[in-house]
């Protein structure tokens, strides 16, 4: 699988380029599922911002994610998967080729990847390219510290741990996401970790990190 890891999705020129490389061909040419599982888990997403997902607005937030003109657009909702039967999902998941994975709360997303079968499925897929925002990025990761833990069912911090960093998104995007709050949180990770803002991605091929950037980021604990 290929990782291309996100804050705020496809937001600028160079990480579009990095998208198409990894794709191997056009965007308008690409079959994309988008998850919105995520969302369900973090007290500000809800009905709305799901939908914006799905509308795939090219005038919305949407725009740097479903929006960008896919050759065809589905929706993968993990939550379902249990209930229908892998003879039916994995298909879907094996034609496609990019996942794109929105924000939320990770620890409820990693429950419904592992509940849902499909995080034992992605090793198989090698050329799959994820596309992650926020919650959808650090989801792969090894922790995302209780600094980022909204779902009150989660039992600790821990996520699937695909790759060996961590990541603190939306640097001052927000009053609680600057430096200062991510090296604090930095403090207690216990891994590397990069801060990243809505212009920056982290590129992962063959065990190979990127950081693509045309905004700011830090790499703390290195």
């Amino acid at each position: 699988m290929k990782l291309l890891l996100t804050s705020g999705g496809v937001t600028n020129p160079s990480i579009r380029s990095a998208l198409l490389q990894l794709l191997g061909k056009p965007i308008n040419e690409s079959r994309a599922l988008c998850i919105p599982t995520a969302q369900w888990g973090h007290p500000m997403c809800g009905p709305a911002s799901v939908q914006g997902l799905i509308a795939a607005d090219p005038n919305s937030t949407w725009q740097h994610l479903s929006g960008l003109g896919w050759g065809s657009l589905g929706v993968l909702e993990l939550t379902a998967l249990p209930t229908i039967g892998p003879e039916r999902w994995i298909p879907w998941v094996r034609e496609a080729d990019v996942l794109l994975v929105d924000g939320g709360d990770a620890t409820y997303l990693c429950h419904w990847l592992r509940e849902s079968g499909l995080a034992d499925l992605l090793p198989s897929l090698p050329d799959l390219v994820w596309v992650g925002v926020s919650a959808g990025s650090m989801v792969l990761t090894p922790r995302i510290g209780t600094y980022f833990v909204e779902w009150p069912a989660a039992s600790d911090d821990r996520t699937l741990g695909i790759v060996d960093f961590s990541i603190f998104p939306h640097l001052d995007l927000f009053p609680t996401n600057t430096l200062a709050h991510a090296q604090r949180w930095a403090a207690d990770i216990g891994v590397p970790a990069y801060v990243i803002d809505e212009q920056t991605a982290i590129q992962v091929v063959d065990g190979a990190v990127e950081v693509i950037s045309e905004g700011n980021w830090k790499m703390l604990n290195a």
